[in-house]
């Protein structure tokens, strides 16, 4: 079993994954804007699927790489360590979007449309693979028992990180966008403080010692 405070840093990681920008936010936050609470809900469950997805496979994955592949571990630490700072580069770096700052006049999609469309933007985001292949790794060891199972506490975590996050997002995406729009200086911090953990965490990934 992966022990608490391996399993807190984890979440933290999961949560400045869940809060960075990307293409599973601006889909959840425009659809709600422009179509409903109820339409980003939906959407929701779709983004929920993708990244079910990408746990099943990871966790298969994982499993065979980190027994028959050497110096398979150092790599997955290094690249993921290289992914964290290059996201940083794209929190801090100047003009970068603000994640409330999308096109609210989209057209009006079905049910089944919305949740196939959430479930391929996440099974197609190539940022949700690399965290999973680049940061499982370092919290798993055998000495933990499975890692297939680790593999899948770990995903766990994330998805349940994930779902609160967009939640809140889309229950208050409207005020959140209009909050964002009157105070600029928010948006520079909340850049700054995403910068900053990303940098964190990609430096005690790059020291931390091998299984």
């Amino acid at each position: 079993m992966i022990p608490i405070q391996d399993l807190l840093l984890f979440a933290m990681a999961a949560i400045v994954l869940a809060i960075t920008p990307g293409p599973n936010m601006l889909y959840l936050i425009s659809r709600t804007l422009s179509q409903g609470k109820k339409a980003g809900l939906i959407s929701l469950m779709g983004v929920m699927s993708g990244f079910l997805f990408h746990i099943v496979l990871v966790s298969f994955g994982l499993t065979a790489i980190l027994f028959t592949i050497p110096y398979a571990y150092a790599i997955l630490k290094w690249t993921g360590a290289l992914y964290l700072v290059y996201l940083a580069f794209q929190a801090l770096k100047p003009n970068s979007k603000n994640m409330f700052d999308v096109e609210q006049t989209i057209k009006t999609d079905s049910p089944r449309k919305l949740f196939s469309i959430g479930f391929l933007t996440n099974v197609l985001n190539p940022k949700v693979a690399v965290f999973y292949l680049s940061l499982f790794p370092q919290f798993i060891k055998p000495v933990y028992g499975s890692i297939f199972l680790q593999s899948l506490t770990l995903g766990t975590t994330q998805l349940v990180v994930s779902f609160i996050n967009n939640l809140l997002i889309i229950l208050f995406a409207a005020r959140m966008a209009a909050f964002f729009q009157r105070q600029p200086l928010w948006v520079k911090i909340q850049k700054w403080f995403m910068g900053s953990v990303l940098l964190f965490l990609a430096f005690k990934m790059a020291i931390s010692k091998g299984k």
